[in-house]
């Protein structure tokens, strides 16, 4: 099967399973309040693979139908050229907004996939290689594909992950004849109503004796026992004017019970393998997948220096003050750029033939970005000041009475109409102040883990070669020579279990 168009994406959401949000239990996603705005998003998204097929199908490696290249396991570097540019377009879509578009699973899987060695450790080939067919699988039916990865605090003193014995965590409690059964629970599940199925695979390592916790698989999200709570909507009314991002953008985060569910053998990747477990996210991982979610949250910082520039113009805001908020804005947009550049055209086999960005200038992207995030809404909100709350809606503008006093009052500096001002300045509310504008705030703080424990991560793989040399030139210290091998083994990713997440 090719890639999906948008119209067989929402058929697929057609296959009950069990979601709530506020008090209802939902029967029909696609016209739901809650989920309608940003499922008619994703089938946008499924469309657009078609519409910019140069850039976003390739073919299927082995039966050459078109298949979305974030799929694409790469090998060169112009792999990872050809991938960005198909990941830009599907971030641009969103200006970054949704983080967790079905692209971000894609690339994912491709890249477990191109690293099946790393799965098949302590007799786990098995798992390795369902896991290689699940991505093929993936891959040829467009699924959209959510994940799970995090374990429920219950009590904090107790750590990040479960002990034994531990109720709570998402664990096996048994095998069958065609599979294994696991209960509990685990969390974040970002984009569970807008998914076909859902992912479980490692984030931080486990502790000795806990196996029945080491467990990777995937399933449908109609599969029975499988429960999903989802937070409050931050979804508005399809109204593109009052709510240009919450009307289209809201991609829901859903608390994840396993209530007794069966997973069947051949989705199986980790089965209570400890090792296993504990190692796969180690190298290919993090590289891998920062190629995504960096050029989604450049995307993003990039549209918010634009909007804080159309609000400057608006009332004419040339102060200081303003012009200064401005370039600090320009700055981190740049920086992610140019960090996102630096690693892909430094990229480099990680092993069994796969290429993945180098990962020391994402790895220092992802611990500024939960401060730089933070500080861009704040820069909007003191450039909008009182002018975020003195937006009239749509409505209000087409009353024949009201009009021209709001023509009158409310419109912008020079020959702009109050209509354009409006759109402005309703389109920084949402993007600031509104219940998605929150949501994502707390989004970009801690989806990538908070940015205290990314700084902890960046100095554990900060390459501290030359650094050391020119201390040690001053100090009189003969600097040691390396070969060019041992500096190249050292760029690869190789996280510390304790800040993996």
């Amino acid at each position: 099967m090719p890639a999906r168009t948008g119209r067989e994406f929402l058929k697929g959401l057609s296959k009950p399973r069990e979601i709530w949000v506020g008090d209802d239990k939902v029967s029909d996603i696609v016209s739901h309040p809650s989920f309608a705005g940003a499922a008619n998003t994703l089938a946008q998204i499924f469309d657009l693979q078609h519409q910019a097929r140069d850039v976003c199908l390739m073919p299927d490696p082995e039966t050459g139908e078109p298949i979305s290249v974030s799929h694409m396991i790469p090998r060169s570097l112009a792999d990872l050229e050809k991938r960005h540019a198909c990941l830009r377009k599907v971030a641009e879509f969103t200006v970054g907004l949704m983080g967790r578009t079905p692209d971000y699973m894609n690339v994912t899987f491709a890249g477990f996939a191109g690293r099946a060695d790393e799965w098949a450790v302590n007799g786990n080939e098995r798992g390795a290689a369902n896991l290689v067919a699940y991505q093929k699988f993936l891959a040829r039916n467009d699924i959209s594909l959510t994940h799970t990865i995090i374990h429920p605090t219950i009590d904090k003193a107790k750590g990040d992950v479960p002990e034994p014995g531990n109720d709570v965590a998402l664990h096996k409690v048994a095998d069958t004849a065609h599979g294994i059964v696991v209960r509990g629970a685990r969390i974040l599940a970002t984009l569970a109503p807008f998914a076909d199925e859902i992912a479980v695979y490692p984030a931080v390592p486990l502790l000795p004796g806990t196996d029945e916790y080491a467990l990777s698989f995937c399933v449908p999200m109609n599969t029975p026992g499988l429960k999903f709570i989802c937070r409050d909507s931050c979804a508005t009314t399809p109204n593109k004017f009052d709510h240009p991002l919450s009307s289209r953008f809201d991609e829901q985060d859903a608390f994840v019970i396993f209530d007794d569910v069966e997973v069947p053998r051949d989705r199986v990747f980790i089965n209570a393998n400890l090792a296993a477990y504990n190692t796969v996210m180690a190298t290919g991982w993090y590289p891998n997948i920062m190629q995504q979610t960096m050029i989604r949250a450049q995307t993003k910082l990039e549209f918010a220096y634009g909007l804080a520039n159309r609000m400057a113009e608006a009332i004419n805001d040339v102060s200081p003050a303003t012009r200064q908020m401005l370039g600090e804005m320009w700055t981190y947009a740049e920086f992610a750029r140019a960090a996102i550049h630096s690693a892909e055209v430094e990229g480099f086999e990680y092993g069994n033939g796969v290429w993945f960005p180098n990962g020391g200038p994402l790895a220092a992207l992802r611990a500024a970005l939960p401060t730089w995030f933070p500080r861009v809404g704040e820069i909007i909100t003191l450039l909008g000041s009182h002018n975020l709350l003195a937006a009239p809606t749509k409505a209000q503008l087409d009353d024949p009475k009201l009009r021209p006093l709001v023509e009158r009052y409310l419109r912008g500096a020079g020959e702009m109409k109050a209509e354009e001002r409006a759109r402005i300045f309703r389109l920084a509310w949402d993007f600031v102040g509104s219940a998605l504008a929150s949501r994502n705030e707390l989004y970009e703080r801690f989806y990538l883990a908070s940015g205290a424990r990314n700084y902890q991560l960046a100095q554990a793989l900060a390459p501290k070669e030359r650094a050391r040399r020119l201390v040690d030139a001053i100090l009189g210290e003969q600097p040691k020579d390396e070969d060019e091998q041992a500096i190249l083994e050292r760029r690869k990713i190789n996280l510390p279990g304790e800040i993996r997440r």
